[in-house]
C-alpha cells in the first residue's frame, strides 16, 4: 500500500497556484509570436526535417513584461515547494515519491494513482 501524506494547507496551495501559474505561461507563450524579436520567416528543407517559420513581429513590452512575471512567480513557487519545511519530516527515501504525490494531490484518488510520473 502506498504512504500517504498529510500535506499541510500551505504546501498545497503553494503547488496547486505553481500548476496554474505554469499552465497560464505554457497558453501565453503558444499564443505568442515565435520569436521575442522581430525576425523574418525562414525555411529550411536541408536537414533531417523540414523547418519552416512565418515572419514574426516580436513581442510587445507587455507581453515580455508579461511572460517574465510569470517565469518569476513560477521560480518562486518552485523553491517555495522544494524548499519547504514539510519535506524535513519526510525520509529521504520517501520524498521522491511524496513529491510525486504532491504534484497530483489534486486529483481525484484514482487519477493520481494510475500516473505513472
Amino acid at each position: 500500500m502506498a504512504t500517504t501524506y498529510d500535506f499541510p494547507s500551505d504546501l498545497l496551495a503553494g503547488q496547486e497556484e505553481l500548476h496554474q501559474v505554469r499552465a497560464e505561461l505554457s497558453a501565453l507563450l503558444k499564443r505568442l509570436p515565435w520569436s521575442v524579436e522581430p525576425l523574418d520567416g525562414f525555411s529550411d528543407v536541408g536537414g533531417w526535417r523540414k523547418v519552416e517559420r512565418p515572419a514574426s513581429p516580436g513581442w510587445t513590452p507587455d507581453e515580455q513584461a508579461e511572460v517574465e512575471k510569470l517565469r518569476q512567480r513560477e521560480h518562486e513557487l518552485a523553491v517555495f515547494v522544494s524548499g519547504h519545511r514539510f519535506w524535513t519530516e519526510v525520509a529521504a527515501t520517501d520524498r521522491v515519491e511524496g513529491r510525486m504525490r504532491l504534484k497530483h494531490a489534486h486529483e481525484p484518488p484514482d487519477a493520481a494513482d494510475s500516473k505513472g510520473d
